[in-house]
């Protein structure tokens, strides 16, 4: 892999973590929904300490070069990460209409 594109993905990953941190700090976020993101970082840094496995992955998977691996697996992180994100607001919904529900229930029996 070539250093250029290994300090880019440093770069990104370094970007990221420092972040997440500073949201989780300020506690924008919950912890719990952070891990997903923290998992992204590791598996970047994986790629970049070991930079083997990333042209194994681009060979046997087929991609004509590295960078073209790299941009696949940034969309396959992005991809989970919005499915987790979705999921979450789904839930979200849900609890907001109970809680609605709830409400108006609260308000008929107080009139």
């Amino acid at each position: 892999m070539p250093l250029d594109l290994r300090l880019a993905i440093l770069a990104v990953t370094l970007i990221l973590a420092f972040t997440i941190y500073k949201v989780l700090s300020k506690r924008i976020i919950p912890v719990k929904y952070s891990f997903l993101w923290w998992l992204a970082v590791v598996v970047l840094l994986i790629l970049v300490i070991f930079p083997d496995v990333l042209i194994w992955f681009a060979y046997n998977l087929g991609f004509q070069t590295i960078s073209n691996l790299v941009i696949g697996v940034f969309i396959v992180i992005l991809f989970f990460i919005t499915i987790s994100l979705t999921v979450i607001v789904s839930a979200q919904k849900k609890k907001i209409t109970l809680l609605i529900q709830e409400v108006s229930i609260l308000k008929e029996k107080i009139k």
